[in-house]
């Protein structure tokens, strides 16, 4: 039960935040929307911080989650690791995003809970390389035709998906770019086939 008590805090907190900003919102505003008193909220939470980061680790968790999902479904290992970026950073995005004050939100984010989001970070990559790994295991894939690593590959990835957003407003020019990237990619990690000896004999 208590569990449950802490979920629908924290989604009250979330709904709190979006609607007031970060800086605006009051442990007050909070218990109000969790429908309860500001003594019982401190009695689960000390500080508007510490429920913040609550919130912000609840939200990669599950945003990981979605990744770890996205990883285990069928397809080629580039199209997979494109879903699970997507399924990662949509999951973080899509309840914030709506709001008027889903930047602030965002900001506040990297400044209150800087840590807490490059830990995620770092095991995204971690869950990303390990999938392209085991890839070029199986032959899958080919890294030293292209002198890179998993990890360098996963940081591309990674860098150019965030500047996509920034590129256009249309989710369709987006997606036709991150298309093009993304089979530039899988040219260069391709697989080198060694040309058949067959028919060479003199």
């Amino acid at each position: 039960m208590a569990d449950d008590r802490t979920e629908h805090i924290l989604d009250a907190a979330l709904t709190a935040f979006c609607q007031y900003g970060y800086g605006k919102t009051t442990m007050q505003d909070v218990a109000r929307a969790a429908g309860m008193s500001r003594a019982a909220l401190y009695l689960h939470f000390p500080s508007k911080e510490d429920l913040f980061r609550a919130g912000s680790r609840r939200a990669h968790s599950r945003a990981l989650d979605e990744v770890d999902e996205a990883l285990a479904q069928q397809g080629d290992v580039l199209s997979r690791v494109d879903a699970a970026t997507t399924a990662y950073f949509g999951g973080l995005l899509a309840q914030i995003s709506p709001g008027a004050h889903g930047v602030e939100v965002l900001d506040a984010s990297l400044e209150v809970a800087g840590d807490i989001v490059s830990e995620a970070h770092a095991a995204l990559v971690t869950r990303l390389a390990g999938t392209l790994h085991t890839a070029a295991e199986v032959g899958e894939v080919q890294f030293s035709t292209s002198d890179a690593t998993a990890e360098d590959i996963v940081l591309l990835l990674l860098a150019v998906a965030d500047g996509l957003r920034k590129t256009s407003a249309d989710p369709q020019v987006r997606q036709q770019r991150r298309a093009l990237f993304l089979r530039l990619v899988h040219a260069g990690i391709a697989p080198v086939r060694q040309p058949s000896s067959e028919g060479n004999a003199s």
